[in-house]
This record gives C-alpha cells, structure tokens and sequence, in this order.
C-alpha cells in the first residue's frame, strides 16, 4: 500500500493563493479562467489534482502547468485521474485488471494522446506501450513523480480527495486521499481549513443543482469541483485566498457558455430536486421533442426532462443531471445559457441551475 506523500514546504507570506480542482484535460477553460483571475508570477497557483483524464486536452494541459511552473510559483496536489497515468508509467501490476480495459474506452486518455503524438498507439500489447512512452515522454512521466499527495501548511491543508484526520496523514492510503468519494458526506471537521476537489459539488444538493464552491466553516471544509467537462452546466472554479493566513475567501468561475440579460422577474419554486450522478434512473412517461415527462423512480416525482438528456442501457432508462428548479431572477439579472427551448432555457446565476421561463436578450458570448 502507497503511503500519502505530504508537502509542509511553506508558501511564501502575503502573496494570493488560487486553488483550482478538476480541470480534467479543458486547457481552454482553464486559460479562459486564469485570465479572468489575471494570473500574476507572484500568485501561487495550486491545481489541486485531476488535471488529465476526462477532457480532450490532456497532454496539453501537463505540458502547460509544466512551463508555467517554469515562471510561477506552482504547488500542484496528486488526483487520482492523474495517478492512473502516472501508475501505467510505473508499472504493469493494474494492466489486466484496469487498463486492459479502460484504455479502449477511453481515447481521450492522456496514455492515448501520447501514444498517439508518440506514432505508436496500440493497445494489444500494453508492456510494449509502456516502454515505449516511458521512451518518448520522460520530463513528462518525472513531473508527475513530483506530486504531493497533501499539502499542509500552517493555516491550510489541500489534498485532491480528503483525510480523515490531520493527525499522522503520512501513514494514510495515498489512493484513498485522492478518490475519497462523499467527502462532506462523513462528518469531518479540523482546526484548519481542508480545501478539497474530487467530488463534483452539484452532487450533495437533492434539491438545488450548484456547481458553486461549498464552505462549510462550522466544520472548517472547502469543496471546489465544479463538475467540468463531466456536466453540461459544470464550471471551472478557482478559489481565491488573499494570503496564507486569510479567511477572507472569495471564488469566481469560467463555464464557457453564452450569456443573456434576463428581462423578467421570475420566483424558485418550492420543493425542487436535483437529479443527480448515480441516482437518476428513470421511467419514461411520454417522450417529446424538446421535453419528456419522465417518473424519477428514487423519489417517484414526475417532472419534464430535456429528451437529449435521456440516457438507454438495455431496458433502464436515466438521465443526465436533470432538475425542476425554477431559479429566482431579477430583471437584469446576467444569466448563463445551458438550453434553450421553446418558451424557457435552462440557465445558470452565480453557478447554481435552473429554468427560466422569461424573456432573455440575445446571448452573447462569455
């Protein structure tokens, strides 16, 4: 068992901090969002793990931390996307039980791209494939040897996953720091602020889907994974600390979509829910063209869904993440556009989703 690597190395004092989690391979959302921060050499940038898998720009991404690193002061945190590619460097012991098959359903893997930049992409022979990236792509493979499982400092710890306690973290799992599922979910709570990813936040609301950061400072936890590239409303979100020392926490967030002035006020509706990853199987009711009436069988409620969002496996029917929510607004009020249907779209304010059935000016790009 791999023990957590933990990193006390001090940040440097009074300098801003931005900790950004789950990029997953969108090199463009990620330039789109540090240029909204207006990222500055004397900012600390720490990607707090997951930046490969998932997302078409994987190797481009790696390659860009790796030079940024070069001319700013970067503190990057292992995910455990990123210990899967860092893994098939290493060694052979998960080819047959994991990669043998994640690799052929997965194209857009780092491993893939490089094979593929490499000119050697085969999956037949999974040593060969090792030998030959460890060949072509050794700064890569060493800069993710670098990586810290934890990063503790006097007033902040950030791990990619979560810890059960701040009390001898170097004898923990190193894999269950990254893929620790649920996180809020157990009932930890520290004498200093744990900033975490992994979990995509939309994921813990049963009511109101939010892709916005969650600071639960009665327990002293930071949850940052906006759900990019994995939602179709997910987000970037960069968490913003002026210094070390400072509670003073603010965030913004970079989703890519059009933007529209909302010209009506429209209220929330009582009792919405979230249908969510992992708990949105369905019975179709009646199937349209832009909606259909669906019955959420965990809950029983009945409520339209966009039919591109519907998903088949055999006989079971599901959804993407899906939501009656109707979300408050005021005239003027600057909206994200996710969908737009006849009479209504759905739409984003300050990361959280929702429909809005009022007039929207023509959207423009963000």
């Amino acid at each position: 068992m791999d023990r957590a690597i933990v990193d006390r190395t001090p940040l440097p004092p009074g300098r801003r901090i931005l900790v950004v989690s789950d990029i997953h391979g969108h090199l463009p959302f990620f330039q789109a969002l540090m240029d909204k921060v207006a990222l500055a050499p004397s900012d600390i940038l720490i990607p707090l793990g997951d930046f490969l898998e998932k997302g078409r720009d994987s190797l481009a991404l790696l390659r860009h931390l790796m030079e940024l690193s070069q001319t700013h002061t970067l503190r990057p945190i292992c995910g455990n996307c990123d210990e899967l590619v860092l893994n098939f460097f290493e060694t052979d012991e998960m080819d047959r039980r994991f990669f043998d098959s994640y690799l052929p359903r997965h194209p857009e893997s780092a491993i893939r791209q490089m094979a593929r930049e490499g000119g050697f992409e085969q999956l037949e022979d999974l040593p060969r494939l090792r030998a030959d990236l460890r060949a072509a792509f050794p700064r890569e493979w060493a800069w993710l040897k670098t990586l810290p499982t934890i990063l503790e400092t006097e007033h902040l710890v950030f791990v990619h996953g979560g810890v059960p306690s701040l009390e001898g973290m170097e004898r923990l799992e190193r894999w269950r720091c990254m893929k620790n599922d649920d996180f809020l979910g157990q009932g930890h709570a520290f004498d200093k602020w744990v900033i975490v990813g992994h979990w995509p936040v939309t994921l813990y609301d049963p009511r109101i889907p939010s892709a916005a950061p969650i600071f639960t400072r009665d327990r002293k936890i930071i949850s940052i994974d906006g759900g990019c590239v994995l939602k179709a409303d997910g987000q970037l979100n960069a968490l913003i600390l002026p210094s070390e020392d400072s509670e003073d926490f603010t965030w913004t967030a970079w989703d890519g979509l059009p933007t529209a002035t909302a010209m009506d006020a429209q209220k929330a509706n009582s009792f919405p829910i979230n249908i969510r990853w992992g708990r949105a199987e369905l019975e179709l009711l009646e199937e349209g063209d832009e909606l259909s009436l669906c019955r959420h069988l965990e809950s029983g409620r009945k409520l339209y869904i966009l039919t591109d969002y519907l998903r088949r496996e055999g006989d079971t029917v599901w959804c993407e993440d899906s939501t009656d929510y109707r979300l408050p607004v005021e005239p003027g009020d600057r909206l994200s556009v996710v969908r737009k249907i006849r009479g209504g779209a759905l739409c984003k304010k300050d990361g959280v989703t929702g429909w809005y059935f009022g007039r929207l000016s023509a959207a423009s790009t963000t």
